[in-house]
């Protein structure tokens, strides 16, 4: 699809707002900010803010996008993302001094489709409720789970940056993106091929199968890894995996200077969910395992999501290469903080329930985030803060920049 001039426009009009952000000297502070938590030896915790429901945030037209060309359409709705969290709750993000062309590839999957029925009440949600219907049923359908294949498309990749360095030219730099960051967490795809209710049924009553899945996926996921590392297409440059900047001494020292595109320098995250409701022994059983495998082929590993952790991080600090561990809503802190150590970093979700009220309580909210810091400090705990999974704000955007000023204040104070 051709890009027009007004598209080019638009794209350099952009470039140019972030270019002026992105070469202020805090990002700089910033980073070595983020080096410092990364060695563990935390100056100060840490705040992020991501996975936002864009859907209630452009009242004033800033995220609105008009170039209809796919690949640079998504260039456009990054750079409106970005500079839209820069400007409202910058908290402690940071610009790199270029703009990120990302390379064009191919990914077979597992080989299976989900068969979902949406059931959400709301048609514009970021945050929309499916129900999963059953497409890994017996023995039989394993076969269906393929071993997954990246491949990279060097000549579209060429032409699309050969097309960027025309549009930016005298704007900005460019870095090519290296490539594919991985995510382990494969019980999410086999919740969605078996389907939520009848995934914990078969713990009950065939956890062999289950096992069977598990050694397929995996399977799958470690091919994917190969096929990544025989094309040298690892994203090493990366400044964020799940969330968290992972600016450090070793494997990012500086924005795009990486070890090399291989997964061995590179950061994935796994996480297992729905083991929110499912004891730590049947966590040692079915995912250590099967994590393990995978991790041991990566520089660095964030765990966890939305699960809670708390009562078996003895078992995820076996997990190879892991780092950082995410403290969920559904962990209890003081717990997690007393257990965690001094090593890893605690990456603590504050709840977004509170952002979702029809009236805020702002003291609950300083309250909230000032427990944890006390946590962490009578514990000696490696913290960051990443407010996340925002499914609604209220249709109030000024939530989030009132949240990030009190989530600074309390990091700061």
């Amino acid at each position: 699809m051709a890009l027009h001039n007004d598209d080019r426009k638009i794209l350099k009009v952009l470039g140019e707002q972030y270019m002026e952000y992105a070469s202020l000297s805090i990002h700089d502070k910033k980073i070595d900010l983020w080096k410092s938590l990364n060695r563990s030896a935390m100056e100060r915790p840490m705040v992020c803010i991501d996975q936002l429901p864009w859907n209630e945030l452009n009242d004033q037209g800033e995220l609105t996008c008009f170039i209809n060309d796919p690949y640079w359409r998504g260039i456009e709705m990054e750079l409106r993302q970005t500079l839209y969290k820069w400007r409202h709750f910058p908290v402690d993000m940071v610009l790199e001094p270029f703009i990120t062309i990302p390379r064009v590839f191919s990914d077979t999957g597992f080989g299976l489709t989900s068969d979902i029925d949406s059931i959400s009440l709301e048609k514009d949600t970021t945050a929309a409720a499916r129900h999963y219907n059953r497409v890994l049923k017996n023995d039989e359908d394993l076969d269906k789970i393929g071993l997954k294949h990246i491949v990279v498309d060097e000549k579209s990749s060429m032409r699309f940056y050969d097309e960027a360095e025309d549009i930016f030219r005298g704007i900005a730099p460019l870095v090519q993106s290296h490539g594919y960051q991985f995510h382990l967490g494969i019980w999410d795809n086999l919740s969605e091929f078996i389907g939520m209710e009848e995934v914990y049924y078969e713990f009950l009553d065939r956890p062999e199968f289950l096992h069977a899945c598990l050694e397929r996926l995996t399977d799958s996921v470690i091919q994917g890894i190969k096929d990544v590392n025989e094309q040298a297409f690892s994203n090493d440059i990366s400044p964020i995996c799940h969330c968290s900047y992972v600016y450090d001494d070793t494997f990012l020292p500086s924005p795009g200077q990486g070890k090399g595109p291989l997964t061995q320098n590179s950061w994935a995250f796994g996480l297992a969910q729905l083991f929110t409701a499912v004891s730590p022994q049947k966590f040692a059983e079915f995912e250590i395992p099967y994590i393990s495998r995978m991790a041991e082929y990566f520089g660095n590993i964030y765990y966890g999501c939305c699960d809670r952790l708390d009562d078996r991080l003895d078992l995820v600090k076996t997990i190879p290469n892991v780092r950082k561990v995410s403290c969920s809503p559904w962990s209890w802190r003081k717990e997690f903080a007393e257990n965690i150590g001094r090593e890893l970093i605690m990456s603590n979700k504050p709840t977004p329930a509170f952002l979702a009220m029809e009236q805020m309580d702002w003291n609950e909210v300083r309250a909230d985030l000032q427990y944890t810091v006390d946590l962490a400090r009578e514990n000696h705990v490696n913290l960051e803060f990443i407010l996340k999974d925002i499914s609604t704000v209220h249709h109030d955007p000024q939530r989030l920049s009132r949240w990030a000023e009190i989530a600074m204040e309390v990091v700061e104070s």
